[in-house]
């Protein structure tokens, strides 16, 4: 990891380490954020790297940004809820769905074994699959598809996390859980949600609540279909 970190120091200045210091400080730690190895990895993913050029100047504000086929870069703040009810700490293999930018697989490429991505949009996953790269990320597969139904070849995984907002928890997801695995998604309404834990122990699932919150809708086959407006 050293090595890796020393060649992303080559992206910073002195202002965005600063302001990505304030971003955990304050949006992270000050709102409740605990996971020691979360934050220290928050503090060393330069997001300012995955937003567009034009937003480089509000790369650590605490709020989503517009990436591209209406999409967005999630809240840092939201992130570090969903990746702190993982608890991700040890983890062999991590599903992501919706790579988007790729900021949130380079947190967890860097605090998983292996992390497995699928985006429904090929326009985001190739500059996302280029960025990782760049920075060194080589524990990540990622997937142009239909992140609704998960990725069957390399399942089971322990971990879940989907990245956007579906009516109800996918049962395909759910069954592409390790017994003891955890699985973060959103899921409510398309205008707003509330974020679910799905534990599974067995061949039982035990959902929990989060907090209520807004993300991009989760197209396909066990999503939304796009005229579900």
């Amino acid at each position: 990891m050293t090595s890796i970190t020393d060649r992303w120091a080559e992206l910073d200045t002195e202002r965005t380490e600063a302001q990505r210091e304030t971003m955990v400080v304050r949006h992270l730690i000050g709102r409740g954020i605990h996971d020691a190895q979360l934050l220290d990895t928050m503090r060393l993913v330069p997001r300012h790297f995955f937003v567009p050029p034009a937003l480089v100047d509000r790369a650590y504000e605490d709020r989503p940004l517009e990436i591209g086929c209406r999409q967005t870069i999630s809240q840092p703040y939201m992130i570090a809820v969903m990746l702190e009810l993982l608890r991700l700490s040890s983890t062999p293999h991590v599903l992501e769905i919706g790579t988007g930018s790729g900021y949130q697989t380079a947190i967890l490429a860097c605090m998983a074994e292996h992390v497995y991505t699928v985006e429904l949009h090929a326009a985001l996953l190739e500059p996302a699959e280029t960025r990782l790269a760049q920075l060194g990320l080589t524990n990540v597969t990622a997937l142009c598809g239909d992140g609704s139904e998960g990725w069957f070849e390399h399942a089971p995984y322990d971990r879940i996390v989907v990245a956007a907002a579906a009516p109800a928890v996918p049962t395909i997801l759910r069954n592409q859980l390790t017994d003891g695995g955890r699985l973060v998604i959103p899921v409510g309404e398309r205008h707003l949600q509330e974020l679910l834990l799905v534990e599974r122990e067995g061949n039982a699932f035990l959902e929990s609540k989060h907090g209520t919150c807004v993300f991009v809708p989760l197209l396909g086959q066990a999503g939304w279909q796009e005229d579900d407006e």
